[in-house]
């Protein structure tokens, strides 16, 4: 207990002779180091807020207005059209020279905030037109080149992070006709055209519209995510992997150490706003909102309604190992430890041979199960047994900490040698034990024995873009910036003064235990549940698909139903994921990627003769999802608004069957894209053995698959595919000595090794050197 002690800054005793007081000099310097970093911090916060709140303006162009307007009073010069003579009239008290330089100055600073303003107003307008997005590939409008540089000019030097936010448009309220007519087109592969009643409800959209900063993401975050009673793990949690090919150090205590580091330095900027917003096409800025919520975020469970908890600091991680659970404290002397030191923590708690107490080794399977009512109750659980004592400090710890980490007993990565590798990767990622991630958390940060990472991140708060970002930042500052000794081990000398790593203690009663034993094999049975299949798809990547003059993305979209279609013989209503970023606090929206063009390409595909026409409607039909994605993109989409329609009239108490047909129409095939390349911390091309793996995610319907997939480098794609194995309907990976289920389609294919990516390469194989040959 020594390091408790050394925690205490004074101690007294009392004794016959009076009380006798010790104080403890290191720890009153650590305490008076905290409150100067503490304040740095505040002062860093103040600072950029308002050089956030006065852009595109800038301290340095107030400065220079001001010395202008100044040194033309001096000099006679009466730039303000009698402005500032009327100002100097109304402050008689002072001096005449004395009211004169006021007057310049609060002349100055009105003119220079006018002029802040306008310019904003003028960036605004600008950032309103989206009209680029639909311009072919190659073929820019003049007036789009003339658009682009006035952006640039409006949009000033150096912006910091959340510099665009009050510039960014809102999302806009599309017509209800547009978005009934965008419905039955995006139906018309799968049903009989129907009549469809128009709503009312409208204007309350409107309404919102006008004083909401998004109409969309509040009732989104809100119905979507919080108010969902089932178990977040697998139905809404998702996972990023490490690299594919490399792995920086085989130890498992460095490897922490130096991701850890790395995400705090992330962080640091983050609070700094020191990080570039992300641009689309290096002009247009991207929503940074979401970003807020990185850090210190917790989903808090309610019997109604989840609630996010989110902290504007966090000096400790919450660390999971071998069923036990451990403070870190991430400061030392007002400092972030270095990596070495993290360390050197990180293996005490691999070294540390107690044994988990009582209920503590399966506790995290409370937050993998039935949220509240209905099921097995983790809110009424949390509030009945966690609310107070030692078992709510160690449980706020927990919540409260910047992020969760596992040591991970397990060793997983691609290994070419075993052909299930990625699949038990995955699978280790999306659920693990289903009691060694603490799924309520912004991300979990997960270590292998063998030094592999990966993440599992809670969905409520951000899109998977947000961790994306985070994770290219960390692998690039990981591998080529902090690097590692020859043994492996972090650079430096650890400290070994520092106190160890805090253990978590609990006190949890039999009653609980049976609660949390009952979550856990809720949590187990979804996880044994899932059939997950992951792997490369090396025979060409967006290389050769550019050669085609399409959207590598559209390109996958269309083989996707090429391979739904071998695998069924039937469509299905299909989910893609979108950004609407462009807008202020904008999140996704859904691109229908099953059209009517995408499907009469695939039935004349069924004829196997390779034709010109053949090459139109492939052509046609990626146009058509490159439309529908750019519509997306844009604020045109129509699942986001009828989502929000469907919320108005539940309000309103107004019956909608159209409305209660379309959100309850299942995403069969829910499919997405992972981003690639936010941050340009190095080229892929010069080391193509840290390509991405990627992430995934479960299975939207119980009867249908959920694919994501990411396009690495000029030569590679990485698939990530799920269902369940509870389907009759659909498998995963094939399996047909094992299970007898032959996955046979309408034209005999057993569709090895993949019933979905089969298609693609039938796709490829079948039209290779007609598709894929340019055009003249």
């Amino acid at each position: 207990m020594a390091e408790a002690h050394q925690a205490v800054a004074f101690q007294f005793t009392v004794t016959p002779e009076g009380v006798a007081f010790q104080l403890s000099r290191e720890a009153l310097k650590q305490i008076y180091l905290s409150g100067v970093s503490s304040w740095k911090k505040r002062l860093a916060r103040l600072k950029n807020s308002i050089l956030t709140g006065v852009f595109p303006g800038t301290p340095s162009g107030w400065l220079a207005v001001v010395a202008v307007t100044v040194g033309a009073t001096y000099f006679g010069i009466d730039v303000s059209v009698g402005l500032i003579f009327r100002i100097q009239n109304c402050r008689r008290c002072l001096g005449v020279r004395s009211r004169s330089l006021l007057s310049a100055l609060i002349f100055s600073s009105g003119a220079w905030m006018l002029g802040v303003l306008l310019r904003r107003q003028a960036l605004r307008l600008l950032l309103s037109y989206h009209g680029w997005m639909f311009e072919p590939h190659g073929k820019t409008r003049p007036s789009t080149k003339i658009w682009a540089s006035m952006v640039r000019v409006m949009s000033g030097r150096h912006p910091m992070l959340y510099s665009f936010q009050t510039s960014l448009p809102k999302l806009p309220v599309p017509r209800v006709a547009d978005t009934i007519q965008r419905y039955l087109e995006s139906v018309r592969p799968l049903l009989d055209e129907e009549r469809f009643l128009d709503m009312e409800a409208l204007k309350y959209l409107l309404l919102k519209s006008w004083w909401a900063t998004n109409y969309v993401s509040d009732w989104w975050e809100e119905y979507i995510y919080l108010r969902g009673r089932s178990p977040i793990m697998v139905n809404s949690n998702y996972y990023v992997m490490d690299f594919l090919y490399t792995t920086p150090t085989h130890l498992q205590a460095a490897r922490a150490g130096n991701a850890v580091h790395s995400i705090l330095l992330y962080r640091r900027r983050l609070d700094r706003e020191d990080l570039a917003p992300v641009m689309a096409l290096g002009v247009v800025p991207l929503c940074s909102y979401q970003m807020e919520r990185i850090f210190n975020t917790t989903r808090i469970p309610g019997k109604q309604a989840d609630r996010l908890l989110h902290l504007s600091d966090s000096r400790h991680l919450a660390v999971f190992h071998k069923g036990r659970f451990f403070k870190v404290w991430l400061y030392h002397a007002g400092k972030l430890l270095p990596p070495r030191d993290l360390e050197m923590q990180f293996q005490r708690i691999l070294d540390d041979p107690s044994p988990p107490e009582t209920g503590e080794e399966r506790l995290a399977a409370l937050t993998a199960g039935e949220r509240s009512v209905g099921g097995l109750p983790w809110a009424e659980a949390r509030e009945k047994y966690f609310s107070r004592g030692k078992n709510k400090a160690s449980l706020d710890c927990v919540e409260r900490a910047a992020f969760f980490v596992t040591l991970d007993e397990e060793e997983h990565g691609f290994d070419p040698d075993k052909e299930d590798s990625l699949d038990r990767y995955s699978k280790s990622l999306l659920h693990g034990q289903c009691c060694d991630r603490w799924f309520d958390k912004s991300f979990s940060l997960v270590v292998y024995r063998n030094g592999k990472l990966g993440a599992n991140a809670e969905h409520s708060w951000a899109d998977a873009p947000i961790i994306g970002h985070l994770w290219e930042f960390m692998l690039a500052t990981d591998h080529f910036q902090l690097g590692y000794c020859s043994d492996g081990h972090c650079h430096g000398v650890p400290n070994t003064a520092l106190p160890p790593p805090q253990r978590l203690t609990w006190d949890i009663p039999e009653e609980c235990c049976n609660v949390i034993d009952a979550s856990y094999a809720v949590a187990r049975a979804l996880a044994d549940d899932i059939d997950f299949h992951s792997f490369r798809f090396v025979e060409f990547g967006k290389g050769r698909i550019k050669k085609c003059r399409t959207s590598p993305d559209s390109f996958i979209q269309i083989a996707l139903q090429l391979a739904h279609f071998r695998d069924k013989g039937r469509f299905c209503l299909t989910y893609e994921a979108s950004m609407t970023r462009l807008f202020r606090e904008g999140r996704t929206e859904t691109v229908r990627s099953c059209t009517s063009e995408a499907t009469a390409f695939v039935f004349q595909l069924r004829g196997r003769n390779i034709s010109h026409e053949l090459w139109n409607l492939f052509h046609v039909a990626a146009e058509k999802h490159q439309h529908l994605y750019r519509l997306a993109m844009t604020g045109s989409g129509l699942d986001r608004h009828l989502f929000c329609l469907y919320v108005v009239s539940r309000y309103l108490g107004v019956e909608s069957p159209f409305l209660d047909k379309v959100l309850s129409e299942p995403w069969r095939l829910s499919t997405s894209q992972t981003p690639q390349q936010q941050i340009k911390m190095f080229d892929l091309e010069a080391h193509p053995e840290c390509a991405s793996s990627g992430g995934g995610f479960g299975p939207v319907a119980d009867d249908g698959y959920g694919v994501s997939y990411i396009i690495a480098g000029e030569n590679l794609v990485t698939f990530h595919v799920s269902s369940k194995f509870s389907s009759p309907e659909t498998v995963s990976v094939h399996r047909r000595a094992a299970t007898g289920r032959t996955g046979l389609g309408t034209e005999g294919w057993a569709l090895d090794p993949s019933r979905l990516l089969k298609g693609t390469q039938h796709f490829v194989f079948k039209i290779g050197s007609y598709i894929l040959k340019p055009r003249k």
